[in-house]
């Protein structure tokens, strides 16, 4: 019986990573989409966005193959409360990867329209929010691979920080609207671009909520960042 019961431990950790081992692959192609969706509007390069939108489709197969494989294992092994947080955790983790690369396609298509008129140094303002976006997308997936939930609790903060960057960035090409308003089109695409590198910080910090919620067993959702400052 003691045999059976490590034979059935054994299959299960197998499975959970092999769940996992696909969320990081999963993790990987997501980076790489943003990066492209970010290299192809700071270097005028449509080909880099077409890939970062034929690559979403392999995000989306990707995806739906960790839900798959995620209610195959809870169903075979019926998983205690920790083992299930770990299984339920790593299926959220990649929901918000599919959203994270969504979102890179958003930048991607905006980019795109933004590359067939004539270039604005408007376009540059994005840099500071993507260099905070990238960064708090990154710590969050070592949070959750780490357990670190300290990492964790640090992300929300940061959050805020990109989104008085979006802020920022809005009242600015607001204010310059007014000023040249045959930029609008261009200046309306790089808001678009803010706004969607502000709701990839977003994704983030949901993935380091739930690793929190999957090292802790506690759900920080709306009370993040009183945690961190009480």
């Amino acid at each position: 019986m003691q045999d059976r019961g490590k034979h059935i431990r054994s299959n299960f950790d197998s499975a959970l990573n092999s769940l996992k081992n696909d969320v990081l692959m999963m993790s990987s192609l997501t980076e790489r989409l943003l990066e492209n969706a970010i290299q192809g509007l700071l270097k005028r390069d449509s080909d880099l966005c077409n890939l970062t939108i034929a690559d979403d489709e392999e995000i989306d197969v990707l995806e739906k193959q960790i839900d798959k494989e995620g209610i195959e294992i809870m169903i075979r092994f019926q998983p205690v409360a920790c083992d299930m947080r770990q299984v339920i955790s790593t299926m959220k983790l990649s929901a918000n990867l599919e959203r994270v690369a969504d979102q890179s396609v958003v930048i991607a298509r905006r980019a795109k329209k933004l590359n067939r008129r004539p270039s604005v140094q408007e376009v540059f303002l994005v840099e500071p929010l993507y260099r905070v976006a990238l960064g708090i997308f990154r710590d969050s997936l070592r949070a959750f691979i780490d357990g670190d939930v300290e990492l964790a609790l640090q992300l929300k903060p940061r959050d805020r920080h990109l989104d008085a960057l979006n802020g920022q960035l809005n009242d600015k090409l607001t204010e310059r609207m007014g000023l040249d308003p045959g930029q609008v089109p261009s200046y309306l695409d790089i808001i678009f671009i803010a706004r969607a590198l502000e709701r990839i910080g977003d994704h983030a910090t949901n993935i380091a909520e739930d690793a929190f919620w999957q090292a802790q067993a506690e759900d920080i959702r709306h009370t993040f960042g009183a945690v961190k400052e009480e």
